[in-house]
């Protein structure tokens, strides 16, 4: 059985355009096991009470921002193995810098392409055909 069939995964973001792109671009990479969320609050606790494998989280979110909802799963016992993507429209070397001492497993920048999306989550995830 393929991996890609196995993995679980949320994709956290508060725009329901970006959501959309990035449901677009798992389909067509044949991720089916999706759940999403539309902030970071409300993607901590659901995936305190049901981790998942992979989070793809937006940065800039009202509230608790993609790096905050990172280092919330990392402090916490049963999230802080969950692989973290982080995508931003407006990436700077000292987010990058602060992602990468949370321990982020990758970024991608808006705009990306299905292709560039896969490519990022097979850094974390190793092949999923």
């Amino acid at each position: 059985m393929a991996m890609k069939s196995q993995l679980h995964m949320m994709v956290v973001d508060d725009m329901t355009i970006s959501r959309s792109l990035i449901e677009q671009a798992l389909d067509w990479a044949g991720l089916v096991n999706v759940q999403y969320e539309a902030n970071g609050q409300a993607a901590f606790r659901r995936l305190a009470a049901a981790p998942v494998h992979l989070v793809i989280s937006d940065y800039n979110m009202p509230g608790m921002d993609g790096l905050a909802l990172l280092e919330a799963l990392r402090q916490n016992p049963s999230t802080q193995r969950i692989g973290f993507i982080l995508i931003t429209g407006t990436a700077t070397r000292e987010m990058i810098e602060r992602g990468q001492r949370a321990g982020m497993n990758n970024f991608i920048a808006k705009p990306f392409t299905k292709e560039a999306l896969l490519k990022c989550i097979e850094t974390v995830t190793g092949k999923l055909q």
